[in-house]
């Protein structure tokens, strides 16, 4: 039970806060630019991903961006292709990808909601995909709410996909954390009411994110530690 704690809710990031960003979307970027033809490797620049170390670079569009805007970000280098047509292909290798979860969602999650805690979702990715992800993992029921940047509550840094998951739950946004990796995720909370978790299973490092943030966390498996902490203060 929750007794006297702070915090009544949580909503999550999903990519590289549930899943390790670069074992799950290092899979994504490779499969998109092998269909995309990415020969001399301008479309990899472009996206900040460097194949041989399968990793990203800080600025990184896939790290923080929705799927259109990274749509958008591409299309000009690709001749004669739709918009509609790459997002649905990006979309469906989104969902195909293999989610490597940053820790046992399940243990985890499952003592979180076990406290009583509702539980979200925010992605800058589409619905569709995170959804699947999240069954993948065997955690979607655990969740009250889930959204992605095609929803109709925007993408992060704004804060209308949190402020949707305070209206659907009836949640007082002081007594919510957001919980993210990027500062997408941290300014969104801020600017939501909310408290600001980091967490470092995503691009970020300790020293991007803590100025922005209530704690730094290792992974998601802190939290519950840190609502104690919050609830004996």
């Amino acid at each position: 039970m929750m007794g006297d704690a702070m915090i009544e809710a949580l909503i999550f990031d999903k990519d590289g806060t549930l899943f390790d960003f670069r074992l799950s979307w290092g899979a994504w970027t490779r499969a998109l630019l092998a269909e995309l033809g990415d020969s001399d490797g301008l479309l990899a620049r472009v996206l900040g991903y460097d194949g041989a170390r399968n990793d990203f670079a800080p600025d990184s569009p896939v790290i923080a961006m929705t799927t259109p805007e990274i749509a958008d970000i591409l299309l000009p280098h690709l001749p004669g292709m739709a918009l509609d047509t790459l997002l649905a292909r990006m979309n469906q290798l989104a969902a195909d990808a293999p989610m490597v979860p940053a820790v046992d969602l399940p243990a985890v999650l499952g003592a979180l909601k076990a406290r009583g805690l509702k539980l979200g979702l925010a992605t800058n990715d589409t619905e569709v995909p995170a959804r699947r992800h999240l069954a993948g993992a065997g955690v979607l029921e655990l969740f009250d709410f889930v959204v992605g940047c095609d929803s109709g509550y925007g993408g992060k840094p704004a804060p209308g996909q949190l402020l949707g998951f305070v209206a659907h739950c009836g949640l007082t946004p002081a007594r919510v954390a957001m919980v993210g990796d990027s500062l997408h995720d941290l300014d969104a909370g801020r600017a939501a009411g909310m408290k600001a978790v980091a967490v470092l299973t995503g691009i970020a490092t300790r020293g991007d994110l803590a100025p922005h943030a209530d704690v730094v966390l290792a992974n998601i498996s802190g939290l519950a530690e840190w609502i104690d902490g919050l609830a004996a203060a």
